[in-house]
């Protein structure tokens, strides 16, 4: 019997939740446009809720794509035992339980056939208050190890959703046989770049390989120190586009004027890539990023060549954790620590712009990881669920 065809999936009434931060609300929102065309297919339409908080990146997302969008009040555990965080702490103590009742109360009044959620402190009242009125619950895990508010909620869902092999292994043992791997939700646009676009974007030679090099929407130092250091040793071999974020965009730009004239037409520096980006990584020959979720879940769905470099504070040492998982299995090239140098970033892209099999092996093995389909999977599982149909 089809999915659709049964009652419980028709005008399919849904509640998600998660934000706080791009990894956990670009997830949803792909997941959604995914479960809307799905549904469009068969002449219908999910009766959506976004449920978050109310100065979070989600609900900018949610209005921005016509999305219903509830705000509850909710509070963070924070893990450093700073003064002021301890005492942030005590606060949010006291909007918890608030959260958890304006969960309950949208939950009842909502009455979804299934719930869905990707993450952030946020999802926690959510998936309480689904548990405690058995709505089918499905959470969502973008990163190798799960974060905390999915660790409280394995527990509780009816269908965890990993984006890793190995997340297995984090799991308590007795959810893992609610598990599945489908991978984390790349928006469609980055899987269908045109390389020529790429170049014709930035005005840059075909002929000359392409190195991508981006520390996120929001730029990274780290990445842009390292990256002045090593220009006048890579230019002679390879064209550069740089993301580097508003906050440096000044000074990298006093760098792009200070590079001698047969190489400064090489180097491209922007504060942020917009509707170019799918065209650029179409275009690339490497990519020199950092290792979030959202970054990777694209580079390896993409199979680029990649030099990762983590953000040494994220949350669960997350980004070092992946970047170490995707070298092991030689996805990736990871500079960290002492190996995170101008030096040793101009060395890693040169060797491997004189050694295309190195390349392809790499990128093979990036392809391998990926998911580039983890949208549509997920939205498969969503409607297993909302149809009481058991794995």
């Amino acid at each position: 019997m089809s999915l659709y065809s049964t009652q419980r999936l028709r005008n399919l009434r849904m509640i998600v939740t998660g934000g706080g931060t791009g990894g956990h609300t670009y997830p949803a929102l792909t997941t959604i446009t995914a479960l809307q065309n799905r549904l469009a297919a068969t002449g219908d339409v999910p009766d959506l809720l976004w449920v978050g908080v109310a100065n979070g990146l989600e609900a900018t997302v949610a209005q921005r794509n016509n999305i219903p969008f509830k705000a509850i009040t909710t509070g963070k555990l924070r893990r450093s035992t700073s003064p002021q965080d301890i005492g942030r702490n005590i606060a949010d103590a006291f909007r918890i339980p608030v959260g958890i009742i304006q969960a309950g109360l949208t939950v009842a009044r909502t009455r979804p056939a299934v719930v869905l959620s990707t993450g952030g402190y946020v999802s926690v009242p959510i998936g309480l208050a689904a548990r405690l009125l058995k709505v089918p619950y499905l959470l969502h895990e973008q990163t190798l190890i799960l974060g905390l508010a999915n660790r409280i909620l394995a527990r509780l869902a009816t269908r965890i959703l990993l984006s890793h092999e190995a997340s297995l292994d984090h799991l308590p043992p007795q959810a893992r046989t609610r598990a599945v791997v489908t991978g984390n939700p790349v928006r469609p646009a980055m899987l269908h770049g045109d390389a020529a676009r790429g170049f014709a974007a930035y005005g840059l030679d075909p002929a000359v390989p392409l190195i991508l090099v981006t520390g996120g929407a929001s730029g990274a130092q780290q990445i842009n120190r390292m990256l002045t250091g090593a220009l006048p040793g890579l230019l002679a071999h390879c064209q550069i586009v740089h993301q580097c974020g508003s906050l440096n965009y000044a000074e990298m730009q006093q760098v792009a004027a200070a590079l001698p004239d047969p190489l400064a037409h090489r180097y491209h520096v922007a504060d942020f890539i917009h509707d170019e980006m799918p065209d650029l990584l179409a275009a690339a020959t490497i990519v020199v990023a950092r290792s979030g979720a959202g970054t990777v879940a694209e580079l390896t769905a993409l199979g680029k060549t990649c030099v990762l470099i983590p953000y040494p504070h994220a949350a669960g040492d997350e980004q070092r954790i992946t970047a170490r998982h995707l070298a092991q299995q030689s996805a990736a090239i990871m500079l960290d620590g002492d190996q995170a140098t101008p030096d040793q970033l101009r060395d890693e892209v040169l060797r491997l712009l004189a050694d295309p099999p190195r390349r392809q092996q790499l990128a093979q093995a990036a392809a391998h990881q990926g998911k580039p389909v983890a949208a549509e999977h997920v939205v498969s599982e969503i409607l297993t669920v909302a149809a009481g149909i058991k794995p």
